[in-house]
């Protein structure tokens, strides 16, 4: 208890006062990350300086007519009631689907039960026509089944008892209905009634289960996301099978009508934490989003920092794995990535492959990783200043070879710098554009063709090759995306600070960066939490402690429960074990 109130202290400047925020809105409420209230507090909404600068925007848009966002939202997209009249109905969905210009929507006429008029509306391609007829048609059209109502009207009765569609819902909005068409479900329409019934019919082809292709690992699963939101929700819960892993649903984009899923443990998750991941997302108001990226810029603390802010992985164990630490995963139906939220810097410098293996082996491959991000961002601005500025430190007998290396070099080391910096750029890219096993050929032969030829013809020393290639597989090494990419442009600005300052420019831009590192936030947690500030001790940080000693769960996303597992989790070490005699059989 000690513990945790003093890492609350260390918190408490994140939490701030929203005198407009209710205190009962749950989903008003802004997460403070390890300092803020949990469910188990009294919590308290805040804004933060972007929060507050969004909010004198938004009143400046009130000026011009509007009283807030979502209003000027629902303004242009009204929803618009269901009639009772069939024509009426049927009128709006032909016009909403510029039918029958639009191929695409189909439209099916139909007369049920005593000859009463009614029509179903689908997407050809994004539905199952075998379970539109099987499930839907037949039973509809079959006049036993109206026999006997059993004092139901129509409507109820064909809801209830004839749809045999396995998920069903109604809806009082041509808004509603039309939406769920555009995601492959099919809707009813009956005369005398001002409801759509929505069945369930999705059945567009979509991409197999396959190996991991960013985060492959050696030992481990091999799952990945594919682009199918139900398929990815299925496959985390088959490895979480848990009755308190929860599953909401959001729509985003008024054009293309994105659906959103938000995970979490319900007995674990802060409240708080999900309060504020819903609050974000449904307060989006755009045109597009087309993937989980697009996303992340939406809902980030910081859209213009260098630094990402939250994880995003393909596979569906490391989300399991961030979900269980009391964490939040956001999936967008037609992207094979999850987001996860919220994060640390140390996040992104793990894998999967750290939990399968020895611990003596993840803590080597941690600070292996860890080197690797010194060498990418740091070695070419280091080689810059040591061959322009500090020539002293460097051995003689290697500075003697290195000034034959560039006696017939035409350029200043910062231009053979940024010259090789530029080609392997150029590489990279040309590999990962061309299709096929051809890109990796291109890659890995035009990076020797390129260097050799660089070095013969005097354009660069054959040491910068070194360097440059040494630092092209440390930026491989890094296993997060959005983090190697960090790298690579903090390498330009300390190649630069290098060649004008030395090792001063160099050590100045590195405390700037660092300084603006512990600066980022990720849902409110600083990205350098358990670090920079410090809190409780982690078993699982850089070094990594064997499993069953990893008894509580990381203390930044202030999880209801934060134990893992008891003190003594091996309980089978209290008891008497089984030992080999001389003979070859066993004993107490």
């Amino acid at each position: 208890m000690g513990k945790k109130a003093s890492s609350k202290s260390i918190f408490s400047w994140l939490i701030y006062k929203d005198p407009s925020t209710s205190a009962n809105n749950a989903d008003g409420a802004a997460y403070s990350g390890g300092g803020g209230k949990t469910g188990r507090d009294s919590g308290s909404g805040g804004k933060t300086g972007r929060d507050k600068a969004d909010s004198a925007k938004a009143n400046h848009v009130n000026k011009a007519g509007y009283s807030s966002g979502e209003t000027t939202k629902q303004s242009k997209y009204k929803k618009t009631k269901a009639y009772h009249q069939l024509g009426k109905n049927l009128s709006y969905i032909e016009n909403a689907f510029n039918h029958p210009d639009n191929k695409d929507i189909v439209i099916r006429r139909l007369c049920i039960g005593d000859g009463v008029n009614a029509f179903i509306f689908y997407l050809d391609g994004m539905s199952d026509r075998n379970t539109i007829n099987q499930s839907i048609l037949r039973p509809l059209l079959d006049k036993s089944k109206y026999n006997d109502l059993g004092g139901k009207n129509l409507f109820d009765y064909i809801y209830d008892s004839v749809i045999e569609t396995h998920q069903i819902e109604k809806a009082d909005t041509h808004e509603k209905a039309i939406n769920d068409v555009l995601t492959g479900n099919t809707a009813l329409c009956i005369d005398g009634y001002p409801n759509y019934i929505l069945c369930e019919t999705k059945g567009f082809d979509k991409r197999n289960v396959d190996k991991p292709q960013v985060e492959g690992v050696v030992k481990g699963p091999q799952e990945a996301y594919n682009e199918n939101l139900r398929t990815n929700i299925t496959l985390v819960r088959r490895i979480l099978k848990n009755k308190e892993l929860t599953t909401e649903f959001f729509k985003l984009g008024e054009r293309n009508n994105e659906q959103i899923a938000v995970l979490y443990l319900k007995d674990l998750a802060n409240p708080s934490l999900v309060a504020e991941v819903k609050r974000r997302i449904r307060g989006l108001v755009t045109d597009l989003i087309m993937s989980d990226g697009v996303l992340e810029h939406f809902i980030e603390d910081n859209p213009n920092s260098i630094f990402p802010t939250i994880i995003s992985t393909e596979r569906p164990d490391r989300t399991v794995a961030h979900l269980t630490d009391g964490k939040v995963a956001i999936l967008a139906d037609g992207s094979p990535f999850a987001l996860i939220v919220p994060v640390t810097v140390f996040d992104f410098l793990n894998t999967p492959e750290d939990t399968t293996l020895r611990w003596q082996f993840g803590t080597f491959l941690r600070f292996v990783r860890l080197f690797a991000v010194f060498v990418a961002s740091l070695l070419p601005g280091l080689y810059v200043a040591l061959t322009t500025f500090h020539r002293e430190m460097i051995p003689t007998d290697l500075l003697i070879a290195i000034a034959q290396a560039k006696e017939n070099v035409p350029f200043p080391t910062l231009a053979e710098v940024i010259l090789m910096e530029l080609s392997f750029e150029l590489i990279r890219e040309a590999g990962i554009r061309i299709p096929g096993i051809i890109g990796n050929t291109i890659g890995i032969i035009g990076a020797l063709i390129l260097g050799q030829a660089a070095v013969q013809a005097d354009l660069v020393s054959p040491v910068l090759i070194i360097i440059v290639a040494f630092t092209g597989l440390g930026n491989f090494a890094i296993p997060d995306f959005n983090l190697a990419f960090s790298m690579r442009i903090m390498r330009m600005i300390y190649i630069f600070s290098g060649a004008f300052l030395g090792f001063f420019g160099i050590s100045l831009a590195l405390i700037i960066m660092l300084t603006f590192g512990v600066s980022q936030e990720s849902f409110g947690v600083p990205l350098f939490s358990q670090l920079a500030p410090t809190t409780r001790k982690s078993s699982d940080l850089l070094v990594r402690l064997p499993i069953w000693k990893q008894e509580l769960r990381p203390d930044y996303a202030d999880p209801l429960d934060e134990r893992r597992q008891p003190e003594i989790s091996r309980k089978w070490i209290l008891s008497n074990r089984y030992r080999s005699n001389k003979t070859g059989g066993n004993q107490k």
